[in-house]
Parts: C-alpha cells; sequence; structure tokens
C-alpha cells in the first residue's frame, strides 16, 4: 500500500506542473501510461458552471460532484483529494461568503498550486490542507458536505477512506463522490500494474463492492445519480492482454464506469445522545 500511495504522490506531482492540455493524451493524467488514453473520456465539461476556473482545472475529474451534492449558502463543504482547486471553487460559489470550503491533496505540489489559484481570485474561505484519505486532518462531525472528484479509486484502503469520510460529517450531513468503478473482471496484469493504477483504471473496485463498502461504513440512502461507461482503447488493452483476449473482453459483460454516487450520515446515531 505503501509503494501505490508514492506513485500516486509521484505522479500527481508531475501532473501539477502541467495544463490541461498537456495532461489530456494520457490516463487520468499520468503520462506514464504511455500517452494512449485521451482523458476526455473521462472527464466533464466545467464551462457553463458558476466558479469555474480554467486555471485550477487539470482534467483530472470523471464527473461533476457538485451537480447533486446539495451545497447551500454557508455549508461547509470538504472536498477530497482537490488538485489545483477546481471543484473548491465551484462549490465556493455555492456556499458564498458565510460557507467554507476546504481542500485536502496528497500533493503538496497540487496543494501549492491551488492555494495560488485562490489567491488570484482573492478568496478567504477556501483554503487548501495537505492530508491523507485514509486519515483526514479534520475534526469529528464538522463538515455539512463531502465531495470527491476520481480520488477515492486511488485510495489503498476504500474501508478506511469512507470509515474517514463518516467520521468528519456533521450528522444528517452529506457526501457527493465522482469515481470509477467496474463491472466484471479487469485483465489480471492490468489490475497488477501500479501506474495503471495512478492512472484510475487498475485500483476500481467492482461497482456492488464499492457500494458495499459506502453502506458499511454507515451510510444511508446510498444513490448512483449518474452512470457513464468508458472504453479504453485497444491500443492500450493490448499492453496487459492477447488479441484472442481482446476480443473475449470487449464481448464480455465487463466494463469500466465512471459513477457519481450519494450517501447521508443517519441524522442520529441511536444513542441517545452520547455522541
Amino acid at each position: 500500500m505503501e509503494n501505490i500511495k508514492k506513485i500516486v504522490r509521484e505522479k500527481y506531482s508531475e501532473i501539477a506542473k502541467q495544463t490541461k492540455e498537456q495532461n489530456a493524451p494520457s490516463c487520468c493524467g499520468a503520462t506514464s501510461c504511455g500517452s494512449v488514453v485521451d482523458y476526455s473520456i473521462f472527464s466533464e465539461n466545467y464551462d457553463n458552471l458558476e466558479g469555474y476556473n480554467p486555471d485550477a482545472d487539470l482534467g483530472l475529474g470523471c464527473g461533476l460532484p457538485t451537480e447533486f451534492a446539495g451545497i447551500k449558502p454557508g455549508n461547509s463543504v470538504l472536498d477530497l483529494g482537490s488538485g489545483a482547486g477546481n471543484d473548491c471553487f465551484v462549490a465556493r460559489a455555492l456556499v458564498g461568503e458565510s460557507g467554507y470550503v476546504a481542500g485536502i491533496d496528497f500533493t503538496e505540489a497540487m496543494n501549492e498550486k491551488a492555494r495560488e489559484n485562490a489567491r488570484k481570485l482573492g478568496f478567504t474561505n477556501v483554503d487548501f490542507i495537505q492530508g491523507d484519505i485514509e486519515n483526514i486532518p479534520v475534526k469529528f462531525g464538522v463538515v455539512d458536505v463531502v465531495i470527491s472528484n476520481c480520488v477515492l479509486n486511488l485510495v489503498p484502503d476504500k474501508h478506511k477512506a469512507f470509515s474517514e469520510i463518516n467520521r468528519v460529517l456533521k450528522q444528517g450531513g452529506h457526501f457527493c463522490i465522482s469515481d470509477v468503478v467496474i463491472q466484471g473482471e479487469l485483465p489480471k496484469d492490468l489490475k497488477k500494474d501500479a501506474i495503471m493504477y495512478a492512472g484510475c483504471v487498475s485500483g476500481a473496485l467492482p461497482r456492488e463492492t464499492y457500494l458495499g463498502i459506502i453502506r458499511e461504513a454507515g451510510f444511508i440512502n446510498v444513490e448512483v445519480k449518474k452512470e457513464k461507461k468508458i472504453e479504453l482503447p485497444d491500443d492500450l488493452l493490448l499492453q496487459y492482454i492477447s488479441n484472442d483476449d481482446l476480443l473475449k473482453f470487449k464481448s464480455g459483460e465487463t466494463g469500466i464506469f465512471s459513477i457519481t454516487v450519494t450517501g447521508e450520515k443517519p441524522a442520529s446515531c441511536g444513542c441517545g445522545g452520547c455522541c
């Protein structure tokens, strides 16, 4: 797991120094994937969203988590894996001057880029913190809404990650997360490739396993709001499987999907108010 974290930190430190256009011809922006995946097959269009700042968009998302997050003026919002601040700035437009947005990223180079973007925009209620999603540096029960965009698939211990999301949310708070999941079985060699893990693919869990982890963490009303199938190019898959296996792979039920899922922390823990 530590090796995976090291690879993710190194790759996203590299990505932080690049523009959206430089990141585009690669899987999740990770240039080591052979420049064979156009990341636009994952990402969504932000152009019409209030608060969108092109300088903060590195093209690394796989959804629009703020679209279904139910963010209200005055809310406190936490973005996990905030990158250069793209979703934080969209969330800030929703919470307004009376709200607060914090972004947490594993990579200090990303945080530096996000802070510079926030300074240019003159925001005083948006902060960026370095931290690990498996051990979120935020107090118990202080956040109204947690968002995240194509990041949880990079976290080795997803049980711990969703447990931490539950911990930092207020009772009755909720999350909206866009992420990559799979249906069926990915090629064995692709699943073992650590670089493809940093490219958002081999770290993805089966859809029902992913949703099961969310429910096990104590969330209720778990709902997939949006789903989109992602087609990986043949030349990428052929790095891991034979031509014959490629035909079987593409004709079977296996698929890679981006989903946007929501869930709520119960308004009462059922302990009579002891917590």
